[in-house]
């Protein structure tokens, strides 16, 4: 039996959307080979960049995970990710 991997290229973001009184949202976003290499060196500031200008229905991204090839880059708070799971999966 041969084994399968998979790589995941994701970025996971919670919230505000530009609507009004929604309170926080979530979205993931998976990324393309053009995305990965549009971000650069994969850095939380530079991963901040790109989802500043590719994250449009968010008005303001409160936190992020990024989930990229080899490189994962954790929630800068910890509560996030129930936050994240919340908005999701409630």
């Amino acid at each position: 039996m041969s084994t399968r991997v998979i790589t995941i290229n994701e970025i996971q973001v919670i919230g505000y959307i530009w609507d009004p009184g929604i309170g926080l949202c979530a979205q993931t976003r998976n990324l393309k080979p053009y995305d990965i290499e549009n971000i650069g060196e994969l850095t939380r500031d530079n991963i901040q960049l790109w989802i500043d200008k590719n994250f449009g229905d968010f008005s303001n991204v409160t936190d992020f995970r990024a989930d990229i090839g080899d490189f994962l880059l954790e929630w800068a708070d910890e509560e996030s990710k129930y936050t994240f799971s919340d908005c999701m999966f409630s």
